[in-house]
């Protein structure tokens, strides 16, 4: 049995505090405590990172328990094993003496074992009258058992760590597959959109991650991936439903009445105004009667109960959804010009830039404020780019500026098909984009 004193090391083999906090680790094994040996070997080598012990100290340690006699670590059983270099290096695979006991001394400044050295530096036992181990002087296996629950919960955060890294690093292969097939496909399929400019940022991103990422650097690169991914899926399903929108008569603005003689589609030619006729279109409203078709008639009440349902417009918010910024400037391009410093890259600068146009085209501060409170910031920059793109045909921006927000607000006025038209008659700019 082990006599519980502290023990230091034989020769010239210092001792330090480390060796002693390990030998008072030791002495707080719980009664009873113990531990299959072979499983908590390997919860140390999956802790091994966090430990910080090398393989090859590993190999020694799996030698040292191979000469303990039970499968269970127990101080009932004892806990010192006295194998004999020779013996050492038999069972670490042919490991020489010198490897071995460098090792060992990895091993014992990790707080894994400790020596307990006889007077001469001998390993030995000494048995009793009845053959039981009396004294026995090696290595000390005392505080492997006693920081067997540590050992355990290393190992579980490093697997759990690796399982997270393992899952992240899916998720980028994935997330990077689907980026790659949709600018492929969107590309192949005369998808409107800068394409290149997509492909040399994902080529970036790709670039960027390293050979073998961290689980914050696969986070980083998974995040700034999903962001291009989602920007893409945006692109191509905001495509798709305007084209479905335009291919559908039942979502078409020409199907729905106005109050104004010449509204067939927001922004086509049929919009000119005739010589002769009121600048503001409130007035022009109020002296001559709405004719659609053929009908002198004001619009059904069913019809107007249509326009208030379309997917454009939210009449619990009382705004429209704002397109892709991109899809306005390809509609708009007349607007770019007076952004900061010539180009708009972002809302903010459409936005700034709006407001140059808007006193330009006459329009009030207050038909603007409106329009905003309205539509919404975004939209109302984007009604105004429309207008500066349709400004030789429009005679009053304010009137139809006001008329727009009117329509807006009974939610008969959408602004998919606006943008729509624009890019028609800017000749399907957006089939040649890309």
């Amino acid at each position: 049995m082990e006599s519980g004193s502290v023990t230091t090391p034989f020769g010239r083999r210092p001792m330090t505090l480390g060796m002693l906090a390990s030998q008072f680790v030791a002495k707080d094994i719980e009664d009873g405590k113990s531990i299959e040996k072979w499983k908590l070997y390997r919860a140390l080598c999956e802790a091994r990172p966090l430990i910080g012990v090398t393989d090859r100290a590993l190999a020694v340690m799996s030698a040292l328990l191979s000469f303990y006699p039970k499968d269970e670590l127990s101080e009932t059983n004892g806990l010192v094993v006295f194998p004999s270099n020779v013996q050492l290096s038999l069972r670490s695979h042919g490991m020489t003496e010198q490897t071995i006991r460098r090792h060992l001394a990895v091993l014992v400044q990790a707080g894994l074992i400790i020596r307990k050295d006889s007077p001469n530096g001998k390993r030995y036992v000494r048995r009793g009258n009845t053959g039981a181990i009396d004294e026995a002087f090696g290595f000390s296996l005392a505080p492997l058992l006693a920081r067997a629950d540590e050992i355990v919960q290393l190992a579980e955060q490093v697997v759990a760590e690796r399982l997270h890294l393992q899952r992240l690093r899916e998720r980028l292969t994935l997330c990077r597959r689907d980026v790659s097939k949709l600018i492929e496909a969107a590309v192949e399929e005369g998808a409107s959109g800068n394409w290149e400019m997509v492909t040399i940022h994902f080529r970036a991103l790709v670039t960027a991650i390293p050979r073998v990422p961290t689980a914050t650097e696969a986070a980083a690169a998974l995040e700034e991936m999903e962001l291009l991914r989602e920007e893409i899926i945006n692109q191509l399903e905001m495509q798709l439903k305007t084209k479905n929108m335009s291919a559908n008569p039942f979502q078409n603005d020409r199907h729905i009445q106005s109050s104004k003689p010449e509204s067939h589609s927001e922004l086509e030619p049929h919009f000119e105004q005739k010589e002769g006729e009121n600048s503001e279109f409130g007035q022009t409203a109020q002296k001559a009667p709405t004719k659609t078709h053929g009908q002198g008639q004001e619009p059904s009440a069913t019809m107007r109960q249509k326009g208030e349902g379309r997917q454009n417009y939210s009449a619990a918010a009382g705004k429209m959804k704002t397109f892709p910024l991109a899809l306005v400037l390809q509609a708009c391009p007349e607007i770019i010009p007076y952004g900061a410093g010539g180009a708009i890259s972002s809302w903010r600068d459409l936005m700034a830039a709006a407001v140059v146009v808007r006193s330009m085209l006459g329009v009030s501060p207050d038909a603007y404020q409106q329009a905003c409170e309205i539509l919404g910031p975004e939209n109302a920059a984007t009604v105004i780019a429309c207008i500066l793109e349709r400004a030789g045909h429009i005679n009053s921006a304010g009137g139809y500026l006001r008329d727009l927000t009117r329509r807006a607000e009974k939610g008969e006025f959408a602004i998919g098909p606006m943008i729509m038209s624009l890019a028609r008659a800017n000749g399907n700019s957006l089939r040649k984009v890309g």
